[in-house]
């Protein structure tokens, strides 16, 4: 089984997965990482000099690449599953699990990336809270769709964030190797940041 974060730009899918991957002894992946590492460039370099469709071909292999893991928790670009054959080459082994986070937060936290160096390519040449809000208008459902359950990191550090996801697979596979065995060293996450159950899969 892979655990496959999904979710808006920042919204906690690296930092959290790499504490998820630790906690389950799962080996992690991000794939924003990978196509760097195999076409030696840095995103927005590919996306300035060879536009967004090299980048998408790019993630695409990688996530190819993917398909064969197991026991991965696998940190997906905002917009991969927008591709069908991503979603296709993931889901024979994997729970989606959807990181949610409010557009102030996601702006907060896009801010920060900027001034560490960490610059994001934009996907609509709007203002950074009008292309948040325009582009999660259009994503919402489809990650609505795809998710097994859902996490709202708006107000939780990467930690909590990955109890909660320990948390939501524990009440929906109840039965998976190397999550149920030990429950006693994952506590329920309390306060906000709860696990959601969308509504597009049946409970």
């Amino acid at each position: 089984m892979n655990i496959i974060l999904m979710g808006y730009r920042c919204s906690g899918k690296t930092s959290a997965g790499k504490g998820l991957a630790e906690r389950l002894g799962f080996s992690f992946y991000d794939t924003d990482e990978m196509v760097e590492r195999q076409t030696g460039l840095p995103i927005p370099r590919i996306v300035a000099e060879q536009g967004w469709d090299a980048f998408r071909q790019a993630e695409r292999a990688a996530i190819r690449e993917l398909s064969g893991a197991d026991r991965g928790v696998i940190a997906l670009g905002g917009g991969a599953v927008l591709d069908s054959r991503n979603v296709e080459n993931l889901k024979g082994k994997g729970v989606f699990v959807w990181l949610i986070a409010n557009a102030k937060t996601i702006a907060a936290r896009m801010g920060n990336d900027e001034a560490s160096g960490s610059e994001r390519p934009s996907l609509t040449q709007a203002s950074s809270i009008g292309e948040i809000d325009e582009v999660l208008a259009e994503r919402e459902p489809l990650y609505r769709r795809l998710a097994d359950f859902a996490v709202d990191t708006t107000e939780i550090e990467a930690d909590r964030v990955a109890e909660a996801i320990c948390a939501g697979l524990r009440k929906r596979f109840p039965q998976t190797e190397g999550i149920a065995d030990e429950p006693g060293e994952v506590v329920e996450p309390s306060g906000p940041g709860g696990v959601v159950i969308p509504g597009g899969k049946e409970n």
